[in-house]
This record gives C-alpha cells, structure tokens and sequence, in this order.
C-alpha cells in the first residue's frame, strides 16, 4: 500500500512576505498567527512580513517559521480530507511535526522554539561560529576531513546536516569551519558555500544550549504522538516522551540525519511526500534522495488544486 509523509521545513525556508497570499485567501491562517503571537507577545506575522532584518534572528525565525508551517497544514486539513501516515521535519521542523501529531500545542511549541533559538544564539558569540553547504563530495570523505582539521586546530568542526547525496553542511568554530572548507575543496568538494546562518547548529557548539534546553522541557508536558514521527537523530519512530525529550535535546548538537530520515520512509512504503510550510528545500533534497518518490508542496492557494 503506499503511503503519504507529511514533511516541515527547518530554518532557512523562511522569505519576508512569506503566506501573504495564503492569508488573504483563508482567514484560518491569520487565526493561526494570532494564536501564537498571544503566546509569544509579539505580532509574529507582521514580522515575517517587514524586511527589518528581525526574520533572520534564529530566537524570531523559529517560531515563526513553525507557525507558518502549521497555518499552511491548518489550510490544508480545512479544504482536504488530509490523513497523512507519517510526519517527519528537518530540524525546528521536527517541533512542527509535534504539534501537527498533537503531542504539542501551538502556544507551548512556538514558546519553546523561541527559548531554543535564544539558547542556541546565547551558545556562541556572533561572529565565532560557521556553517558551510559542501557540495558534491562523499559523507564519509567529509566526515574524515573535518575530523583532522578539529583534531589540528583543537576546535569544533564537524557534519551536521546530511541532506541529500552529496549535499552535506558543516558546523564549528569559525577558524575550524573554514580551514574544513578549503581543505574539503582541496580534496574534490565542487563547492564549499558559506551559510547566512547567525548560529552554528548540530555540533558540539551547541552542548551548553542542549542542557538550557534540557531543563525546560522537563517542565513541559508532551503527549504521545497520534500520528509517526521520524526524529532526526536517531532516524527512528518514539512512542515514549521522555525518549521524544531526548532527541530533541541530543538534536541541538548532534547531526540531522535527513537523508536517511527520507530513505527509512520509503522503507515503510511511503511513495509521496508533501512538503507543508514556506519554500521548497524538503522537496529538492528528497528528488535527490530517490527520484522515484512524488513531492509535492502546500504553501499557496494553488497548492490545493
């Protein structure tokens, strides 16, 4: 039988304007909005919709990306009989999928993905960390590289997004980071790009910010998911909260296993994945992933046709 996976963007698929059209056509985003900015205390979609530069602040792009993503499903599930057998997201997306699985209210989700994000940008001064997309190289080749520059320099450096074959970013210190790049250039990388990114995510970097974020959901309170989820860590599906805890806290300095994430679904005969929430990044890396598979996105009002 095959089988639909719901899937959610992570950080980088966000875009002032983002939804506008959405908005205007279905008043339930707009209800979405306010519902998690009476959370959080602040009008989250006038700021997706102001180029003021505050969207590109990790502590705003995470909640306001995850409500994003949850307008879009709300949409989705409003003009559809939507009934997806699987969730997974890349990242933040991961909290998405939480709340889409009922295991997590909209208030409580986009409260703590705004105290993860000041955690993560509280870990490393501005300016002290990088991330790098390495294009067209083996994981393991990678793997192997910045291994050796973390071990001669003495810093963090390491893969922490495996995204699609041969689409992997690194993670460190900003010395280790690019000494990794030119060194991974130098050894058959087609490009080494440089993230716009004000934190360096998934690595060891990101430890001090795992235990803050540690202590807070020991004060929430998760349900089991009614719906599958995919972690990114462990590429496995937990039924227990305190093993969801977990991830989620290993998550902040341990690799997104995305790639293998897409290839355990479509072990479980998942043959469509759509992508719900701004952008198209989850729907480009899983046709590289395997071509085979049908994506689609839901972001506008054509995306229901």
């Amino acid at each position: 039988m095959s089988k639909i996976a719901c899937v959610f963007p992570g950080q980088g698929s966000q875009s002032v304007g983002m939804l506008a059209d959405l908005a205007s056509d279905f008043s339930i985003v707009k209800s979405v909005f306010e519902e998690a900015s009476d959370a959080i205390g602040y009008d989250l979609f006038k700021v997706t919709q102001v180029d003021d530069g505050q969207l590109s602040q990790t502590e705003i792009t995470q909640p306001a990306l995850l409500t994003a993503s949850i307008a879009c499903l709300r949409v989705l599930q409003s003009e559809t009989d939507f009934t997806p057998h699987f969730y997974a997201g890349h990242s933040l997306g991961e909290y998405t999928a939480l709340i889409a699985a009922n295991a997590l209210g909209l208030s409580a989700g986009v409260k703590l993905v705004q105290a993860r994000g000041q955690f993560m940008q509280q870990a490393v001064a501005p300016g002290e960390g990088a991330m790098y997309a390495i294009i067209g190289l083996d994981d393991n080749i990678i793997a192997d590289v910045c291994a050796k520059v973390a071990a001669d320099t003495k810093q963090v450096v390491a893969p922490v997004n495996y995204n699609s074959p041969g689409q992997v970013v690194i993670a460190g210190t900003k010395k280790a980071a690019d000494a990794a790049a030119l060194a991974l250039k130098a050894a058959g990388a087609k490009r080494a790009l440089p993230l716009a990114v004000s934190v360096p995510s998934h690595c060891l970097l990101m430890k001090g910010a795992s235990i803050k974020l540690q202590a807070l959901l020991n004060t929430i309170v998760l349900k089991q998911p009614t719906t599958p989820i995919v972690n990114n860590v462990d590429v496995a599906i937990n039924d227990n909260v305190d093993d969801i805890k977990d991830a989620l806290v290993r998550q902040l300095y341990m690799p997104v296993r995305w790639s293998q994430s897409v290839q355990y679904l479509i072990a479980q005969e998942v043959s469509e994945f759509i992508e719900v929430g701004p952008g198209k990044v989850l729907s480009g890396l899983i046709k590289r992933i395997d071509k085979s598979v049908t994506t689609r996105n839901m972001n506008s009002a054509k995306d229901l046709a």
